[in-house]
């Protein structure tokens, strides 16, 4: 058995270095991420692989959450992608509140530190609306529901040292801070910036071209 396993690693260890180290380049620098969900439309979109840039805040330890040397902070606006342990999932949202802020919402409107945010409408469907947050120096889209819902309105938050409060662009269809509460730093794990490749599961899952390296 020693004698096959030893034949097997001479005859494939470049191969076998390989799938080595591209599981720690996987694991500690960059990864892809399959959003499965709609909780970031219309940034997002269901069938998105997003670039995961796992330096963008620390070095880690491969195979780990441990962090070996922070080298940033999220910032208010980044998209980030943490293990979240409260709903044991990997989930993607956008920093809206960092330590120090406090937050409201009043009818899909946020307020922070005391400051009401300014919206510009983009589309209409009915239903929904999509429309671009200024995000306090930081433009993005947003998507409510026209009618609003449970998640449209929260009183004032403050955010402590070490959390952040993660929301969906998505805003009435989000599992996000409204539900599971602030999100630790030690959970988030990397900064999504860009799609790398898009599935249309709506289409035989056939490659959606227009989302090819898209910029988030």
């Amino acid at each position: 058995m020693q004698i096959k396993l030893k034949t097997l690693y001479s005859e494939n260890k470049s191969f076998i270095l390989f799938i080595l180290l591209m599981c720690v380049f996987r694991s500690a620098v960059a990864d892809w991420n399959e959003v499965p969900t709609g909780s970031m439309q219309p940034t997002i979109v269901e069938g998105d692989r997003i670039l995961v840039n796992k330096v963008a805040y620390d070095v880690q330890m491969p195979f780990s959450h441990h962090s070996l040397y922070k080298l940033a902070d999220p910032l208010r606006g980044d998209i980030i992608i943490f293990d979240s342990e409260v709903s044991d999932k990997r989930l993607v949202k956008r920093v809206v509140g960092v330590p120090g802020d406090t937050i409201a919402m009043i009818d899909n409107t946020l307020y922070i530190n005391d400051q009401r945010l300014e919206y510009i409408d983009d589309k209409n469907n009915g239903r929904f609306s999509d429309k671009i947050e200024d995000l306090l120096g930081v433009q993005h889209r947003i998507r409510i529901a026209n009618g609003g819902s449970a998640l449209s309105s929260f009183t004032t938050v403050s955010v402590p040292a070490g959390y952040y409060l993660a929301m969906g662009d998505n805003r009435d269809n989000s599992a996000d801070s409204r539900v599971i509460g602030l999100v630790p730093r030690h959970e988030i794990i990397g900064r999504a910036q860009q799609v790398v490749v898009s599935l249309n599961y709506d289409n035989y899952y056939l490659p959606r071209s227009e989302r090819f390296l898209h910029t988030l």
